[in-house]
């Protein structure tokens, strides 16, 4: 799921960075990348706690800027640890400070924050975000257990998107959150934004309020309830006075709370981490997902309009070809090849030899005009038209779909472009495929042709009567052939020999197993250009068009993938186990 994750949250960037500053998805995928930082780094959070069940409790403070965040860190610590500074956006890392606890416990936060580098508090510097500190804290706080305490960056300073990934790592993090504002700035819509997004991870919280002069604590305090009620469902928590003092110049921790964190403490759950990583998909799963569908619907759209062309081009090629009176020829071929077989042996190659010479000068003749100039067969011809059509129906219907299909009219467009630039290497593809099908089923007209003569072999007296017939046939056509000089070959030559063995056969006691041949012939002939042709040859370069799509603002993410990663959303975790 980690890495499911990571490559939606990469694709949200991507698709966001090409974005116009005017297209209204701006700011709902930046809303949803940083969703996906904070369940990337949740999911982490689990894999620490697997991996690494020794690492101490983690505690996060965070808050607007210029709320006093660090100043409160080092009032806790009982430090001087973390870096103050009165101007805004001083601290830009998360520094976490081992308290009463050490470094060696805490080697599996390497992995936790991933591409983050762990450098020295003194080596951080302003110019680089993806890294964060990690110090041994020497000195005691009385309101602390043993943990590690961070110290994290501001949130909402023009800045913060900067390194805005380091805080929402850290706060997804910890065990514990502090939060700090002060009374100027505890309303601040960006504190309940942030407040609301955090819910999900279920952490025991503690305000802390900064910066107060004694006597209107009550009234802050009633109006952080309120804002806690509208942001948040859980209860609200409780609230820490920092009043300033003029003699130190900093806030003090009242000696009454000092149990805070230690009753906080019992109030984490590390058991339920995965029942709350498993709320958390499932709160943003289908909106992370929705336009990664929205591209899958697309393509299965294009594909259905796809399918309903190529089954019109089916539809058409039974009605121009295979059931036409005039342009089916191919049974014809299997008779004529059956024509060849049925030769008396010892004779036939005088009849055959003759008959050449006889009718060569008319085949010139009536060859004019027969056959394209490529030599391609009626039947090509048609297929090569069906194809061409194809395409040619497949583009208006794009075109329709730019103008009807708000929410993919880029797709559409793009798509109807691309096959425009791959038109004529369809078609090429296409043309040489028919002409290879053409040459390779004559291969099935011949064995037509050699059943029958199989089954007639079984009929001696239909045999001898059809060699009969085919000799005075070809004897009474080249004596016409002689008289006329050979004007009419194609009727005189072919056609008589044809109408006797066709009646015979019709009329014997296999002429229902010619046409159940014949039958048998058109369906496997049909069968063969759908598969070989339609569907093999031009509906697989149409189904692959997609793929040739730009990836520029698109996710690409396939369903398997989805898939793959749905099963993982939905397989039950029975949480972790203490050791």
């Amino acid at each position: 799921m980690l890495e499911f994750i990571q490559l939606l949250n990469k694709k949200y960037q991507a698709i966001t960075a090409s974005l116009k500053s005017n297209d209204p998805r701006c700011q709902l995928f930046q809303q949803r990348i940083e969703q996906l930082f904070l369940m990337e780094a949740f999911i982490r959070k689990g894999l620490l706690l697997e991996t690494h069940p020794e690492t101490p409790l983690q505690i996060a403070i965070l808050g607007p800027t210029q709320t006093g965040k660090s100043t409160v860190a080092n009032l806790i610590l009982n430090s001087n640890s973390a870096g103050i500074s009165p101007l805004a956006g001083y601290t830009v890392h998360p520094q976490g400070f081992c308290h009463q606890s050490t470094a060696d416990q805490c080697v599996g936060l390497q992995g936790f924050y991933g591409r983050f580098q762990q450098l020295q508090q003194s080596e951080l510097t302003p110019d680089r975000y993806d890294c964060y500190s990690l110090t041994e804290n020497h000195t005691h706080s009385v309101v602390l257990p043993d943990c590690v305490f961070w110290d994290t960056p501001d949130f909402d300073s023009i800045d913060s998107t900067d390194y805005r990934e380091g805080v929402i790592r850290t706060i997804a993090l910890a065990d514990i959150v502090v939060l700090v504002v002060s009374k100027e700035k505890y309303a601040d819509q960006s504190v309940w934004e942030m407040m609301s997004t955090i819910e999900s991870f279920h952490q025991p919280t503690l305000i802390c309020v900064n910066k107060l002069i004694e006597g209107n604590e009550d009234l802050i305090t009633r109006s952080l309830k309120e804002k806690w009620v509208h942001a948040r469902t859980d209860d609200f928590p409780a609230v820490i006075p920092l009043y300033y003092q003029k003699q130190t110049g900093m806030p003090a921790w009242p000696s009454s709370e000092n149990n805070q964190f230690l009753q906080l403490q019992q109030k984490v759950s590390i058991k339920q981490h995965f029942a709350y990583e498993r709320e958390l998909l499932n709160k943003h799963w289908h909106s992370w997902l929705e336009p990664i569908v929205l591209e899958h619907e697309t393509v299965k759209i294009w594909h259905s309009l796809v399918d309903k062309n190529i089954e019109q081009i089916v539809q058409e090629y039974q009605r121009d070809f295979l059931d036409h009176p005039h342009y089916y020829d191919t049974f014809q071929n299997a008779l004529i090849e059956l024509l060849n077989l049925l030769e008396i042996p010892g004779i036939s190659r005088v009849l055959t030899k003759t008959r050449r010479l006889l009718t060569w000068p008319l085949r010139k003749i009536m060859g004019i005009g027969k056959k394209p100039a490529s030599g391609m067969n009626q039947e090509a011809v048609i297929l090569n038209q069906l194809g061409n059509h194809l395409l040619i129906s497949i583009a208006d219907q794009l075109l329709e779909k730019i103008d009807t299909d708000a929410r993919q009219n880029k797709w559409w467009n793009d798509c109807y472009c691309l096959l425009r630039q791959q038109r004529n290497v369809i078609l090429d593809s296409y043309s040489g495929s028919v002409t290879n099908y053409c040459v390779h089923f004559q291969q099935d007209v011949d064995s037509t042709a050699n059943r029958l003569y199989n089954k007639l072999s079984e009929q001696p007296l239909i045999l001898n009567s059809l060699r009969a017939t085919r000799v005075s046939t070809d004897a009474a056509a080249m004596a016409l052939v002689i008289v006329t000089g050979g004007i009419g070959i194609h009727d005189l030559v072919i056609t008589p020999a044809m109408l006797s063995i066709t009646s015979i056969l019709t009329e014997s006691a296999i002429g229902s197993h010619m046409k159940s041949v014949e039958a048998e012939l058109k369906r496997h002939q049909m069968d063969t250009v759908k598969n070989d042709l339609f569907i093999t040859c031009l509906k697989q370069a149409l189904y692959q068009l997609p793929e040739q799509l730009p990836t520029q603002g698109r996710f690409n993410i396939s369903a398997e993938q989805v898939q793959k990663a749905e099963s993982q959303r939905k397989e039950k975790k029975h949480g972790i186990r203490l050791l």
